[in-house]
């Protein structure tokens, strides 16, 4: 590797930072009217651009967080967090109007029900300062929000030089748009979404079939199907592998612990069975502990 390339390394996550509360040892999903209780709970930061990050600087992978952050008691509380996490902080915007922002997830077994809220805009003031950082090689944009929230980032993005991965994040209003959503992403190298935004983009079902269909609009795709592992396509073909056998304690965050092995592998210059198979190594490490960040992170 050249000391250049090894300059310009670096990860930029952007996206919100969310203060996760996690529910977890529930006998019985909440219903309406309905009290549950919990064997446990968890707060920790979160958000995809956080998690990612998080898992990419524990995998040895420079890594920035871009994103906004409330002065509200509830964001204060995950400055221990965040300071502690080997991720650069310093395009961070600290302002009363990004919080709180506050998930709420209950998770039993394999199901998980979230409810979060989002505080002002998610464009930090650091953007351009960010893009245009020496070390800087990638932009990771955490949610499809995010993107809709400031379209002109990707073309920012590219007049920097940088390679750009998105994971669109669920949203249920967002992720239904038509050929709108597709024309917002266009530039995009790397598409991260999992089954259930695979199915909602393309109106098919099969694994297969939605990869083909999406591989129509992004140069790379990875489908995530969780305990049915994931797939991979691009212009040299498509491989497919299954998930390890590992004891899921909580699958928070797990989607966006696999962008960050798989985009560490693919920066590396791995191909599609070794960039896919470390994407599943790192989602697989993550169901294993509670919260999203890897299990070193403070807590």
């Amino acid at each position: 590797m050249s000391a250049a390339s090894t300059r310009r390394s670096k990860v930029l996550c952007l996206g919100r930072t969310y203060c996760d509360i996690i529910f977890t040892g529930l006998s019985e999903m909440p219903a309406l009217g309905r009290e549950r209780f919990a064997k446990n709970v968890t707060i920790a930061a979160g958000g995809g651009a956080y998690i990612t990050a998080a898992h990419l600087a524990a995998l040895g992978r420079p890594a920035a967080l871009l994103s906004r952050l409330g002065l509200d008691p509830l964001s204060r509380a995950l400055e221990e967090e965040l300071g502690a996490s080997a991720i650069d902080l310093s395009f961070v915007e600290r302002t009363d109007d990004a919080g709180p922002q506050p998930t709420v997830a209950m998770v039993r077994g394999s199901e998980r029900a979230f409810i979060s809220r989002r505080a002002g805009g998610s464009r930090p003031v650091s953007l351009e300062r960010a893009l245009t950082a020496p070390d800087v090689s990638h932009l990771h944009i955490a949610e499809f929000a995010t993107l809709n929230d400031m379209p002109g980032v990707i073309s920012m993005a590219r007049d920097c030089g940088l390679t750009i991965s998105l994971d669109p994040s669920w949203d249920d209003q967002l992720i239904r748009q038509d050929a709108g959503f597709f024309e917002t992403c266009k530039g995009i190298d790397v598409f991260l979404p999992n089954l259930e935004e695979g199915r909602a983009l393309t109106g098919e079902n099969e694994p297969e079939v939605i990869l083909r269909r999406l591989r129509e609009s992004f140069p790379l795709v990875v489908l995530k199907c969780g305990e049915e592992g994931a797939l991979v396509a691009d212009s040299s073909g498509s491989v497919c592998a299954a998930a390890l056998p590992v004891e899921v304690v909580d699958t928070t965050g797990a989607g966006d612990a696999f962008n960050a092995g798989f985009l560490h592998a693919w920066l590396s210059g791995g191909d599609l069975r070794e960039t896919l198979a470390a994407g599943i190594e790192s989602g697989a490490r993550s169901v294993q502990a509670v919260g999203g960040a890897p299990t070193g992170a403070a807590r």
